[in-house]
């Protein structure tokens, strides 16, 4: 008992670890800020500024004076800067808390100013990057509809017979699945674009246009193509094109910094208690390597707003949804992705935005092209739980409901939507479209699935809500479009043989339901099961010959030359199964994290998995030779259990891409 107990903690561990990491990944990890891009999750309830205030400068720093420093101490976050924009220029640029900590005593301590600290802004980088294709679309190098792979001097394999074009790399749409591997290192290598895109590139899982399914890797190769059709390097034609235009001095998209601005760059911290932590690299650039202070940033905003980038038709193009239902369908009834740019409106006015993560920089855009107005906010820490994510919508949602309040009042709900039927038919288990599908990394799965529930009024209950990291309660408003009860968010549903298949949200994200045989309901238990059983078969065998050995006890009477042969491989079988678990709890762990793992222990990994596999047949046939051997109860029931502890892990398995030929990640 002692030994079940233990080996079930273990489990639960390794399976809370595993989801917190899959959270890292999805919120702040992967420059994509997919938590927080288009809408994030909602800050903890507070009251809402008069809808009267003015925007002035006087007012707004009054109001994020009071919200901001004690947020960040609340949240452990060592710094951060807001900046507004108004009318083309500079409203408001406000630094709070610290750029660098110093030894604890005070010294070295450097507070942060929204001029001269620099942030890294992660996937904020992309509407650079959109930017910068969109300016090569005026000069007729790129056409947004053509196949991409005219610009590649690679092979990028595709599974779908429809071409890939820069409009689907744009929307998130082109069908890729989730890269992990080379996304994020904590070092000051120089990168290679080219060799981040052409080595081991995303099987492409969706057909273009039709799944949102956000993608770093789409981002880096728009990047390469904008390279490739221009005739100059990425990084030299953003400092060229886009940084020096927008009188951005104090900004680079290089890897590393150069000298000048390093010196001016923030520490990046865990938390306000330090310590600082390593440079973080993006391998595929054009997706997150953009360096920027909080007033560069405001000067990017105008520039972008003012035509100084963009000729005033690219702008409005940039602005417009990317794709409409003739490919996405239904799903296109809720917020779409404009050409690098998330629809965030709130209170019915237009708002385009753009969030980004590193691990511990958290950075958000947003754009209220009607109004000429931009708000910009950095954080230099990634704080406790979802602190950063807060404490950025409550900057975002507070500022546009302040402001910008609405100005008349939600649309009734349709006739004949929101019936328990609906309700019904949207309930069940749901995980990302974006993430692996072809290799062991798709086991990331099991720890971050979405659960509908269907209620008796004919509304659902959504945890966690899309988007968010807590539940949510929707509302069928029109035929497969549901909203928010009590908040503001929208989704779309996509339907199939009378089931709701997919759900669409903030702009660039989709959750596909899950098949049986991939549904974390099922799946976790199955696997902490098995893995609890096999860690038990393998101890109580040693555990046994020593209890026999101390009270004078027989062995088990032989049951053949077969049964022996059978048995031990089972042995084997079990022992590889505890082996191959093991390693990839830490594997997947550890890539999560940004970690390298060697291809000889994933190869390693691999081959215990199969020989896990191979022993469910002898532990079958050790289950056949005892029943006719006529062995003991007790004997019988113990090879079953193996039997299906092996039979479970195969199960998830095979399931989950463990087996799968490739490797990468």
């Amino acid at each position: 008992m002692q030994t079940d107990h233990r080996g079930r903690r273990g489990v639960r561990r390794a399976i809370a670890r595993l989801a917190a990491l899959a959270t890292v990944l999805v919120v702040a990890a992967g420059c994509a800020g997919a938590g927080t891009e288009a809408g994030g999750p909602q800050p903890a309830p507070h009251v809402p500024a008069p809808a009267t205030a003015e925007l002035t400068a006087t007012d707004v720093e009054s109001w994020l004076d009071g919200l901001v420093p004690a947020a960040l101490t609340r949240s452990g976050i060592a710094g951060g800067v807001v900046t507004v924009v108004q009318d083309g220029q500079l409203l408001t640029a406000r630094g709070y808390g610290d750029a660098h900590l110093g030894d604890g005593n005070g010294d070295g301590r450097e507070p942060v100013d929204p001029e001269r600290t620099l942030f890294r802004v992660g996937s904020v980088s992309k509407v650079l990057t959109a930017t910068a294709v969109l300016q090569q679309v005026e000069q007729g190098r790129i056409d947004l509809d053509a196949d991409v792979r005219e610009h590649l001097d690679f092979a990028l394999p595709l599974r779908f017979d429809q071409p890939v074009t820069m409009r689907h790399l744009l929307t998130h749409t082109a069908g890729f699945e989730e890269v992990i591997d080379g996304l994020i290192a904590f070092d000051d290598r120089p990168t290679d674009l080219r060799a981040a895109l052409a080595t081991a590139p995303p099987e492409q899982v969706f057909s273009p246009g039709t799944t949102p399914a956000y993608s770093n890797y789409g981002y880096g190769l728009a990047g390469y193509v904008v390279e490739r059709v221009s005739g100059v390097g990425f990084d030299d034609y953003v400092q060229r094109n886009i940084l020096e235009p927008a009188g951005m001095t104090g900004s680079s998209v290089a890897q590393p910094l150069p000298p000048e601005l390093r010196e001016r760059l923030s520490g990046a911290f865990a938390t306000s208690a330090g310590p600082p932590m390593p440079f973080e690299t993006i391998g595929a650039a054009p997706a997150g390597s953009l360096t920027a202070s909080g007033t560069d940033m405001a000067r990017f905003a105008t520039a972008l707003m003012d035509g100084r980038l963009l000729a005033p038709e690219t702008t409005a193009l940039m602005q417009e949804p990317g794709l409409g239902p003739e490919t996405l369908g239904t799903l296109a009834g809720s917020p779409r992705m404009a050409l690098g740019l998330f629809d965030e409106s709130r209170n019915g006015r237009r708002i385009l935005g753009h969030g980004g993560d590193t691990v511990f920089f958290h950075s958000h855009l947003q754009l209220y092209p009607d109004a000429r107005t931009a708000v910009f906010v950095s954080l230099n820490s990634a704080g406790a739980g979802a602190d950063t994510l807060d404490l950025r919508n409550a900057v975002l949602d507070g500022f546009a409901d302040r402001y910008f309040p609405a100005e008349r009042p939600p649309a009734a709900p349709a006739s004949g939507t929101g019936t328990p039927e609906r309700a019904a038919a949207f309930a069940g288990r749901y995980e990302s479209a974006r993430a692996s599908f072809s290799t062991f990394a798709s086991a990331v799965s099991l720890t971050g699935q979405t659960t509908v529930t269907d209620r008796p009024d004919g509304t659902v209950l959504i945890s966690p809500g899309p988007g968010s990291v807590r539940s949510a309660a929707y509302r069928e408003v029109r035929p497969d479009v549901w909203q928010e009860i009590g908040g503001q968010r929208t989704i779309s549903t996509r339907t199939r043989d009378g089931q709701v298949a997919e759900i669409g949200y903030a702009s660039a994200f989709t959750l596909l339901r899950a098949t049986p045989v991939r549904d974390a309901g099922i799946g976790v238990p199955v696997l902490a099961g098995s893995a609890m059983l096999l860690l038990a078969s393998l101890l109580a065998w040693p555990l046994g010959a020593l209890l026999r050995r101390r009270y004078g006890a027989a062995a088990p009477a032989p049951l053949g030359r077969a049964d022996r042969l059978l048995h031990g491989l089972t042995r084997v079988a079990v022992a590889a199964g505890v082996v191959a678990l093991a390693g990839w709890t830490v594997s997947i762990a550890t890539i999560l994290s940004f970690g390298d793992i060697p291809f000889a222990v994933l190869q390693g990994l691999q081959v215990a998995q199969w020989v896990a596999l191979l022993g469910v047949a002898a532990a079958a046939g050790a289950v056949v030779t005892a029943l006719r051997a006529g062995a003991g109860r007790g004997r019988v029931t113990g090879r079953v259990v193996q039997l299906l502890a092996l039979a479970g892990t195969a199960w998830v398995a095979v399931a989950f891409g463990l087996l799968s030929s490739s490797l990468s990640y």
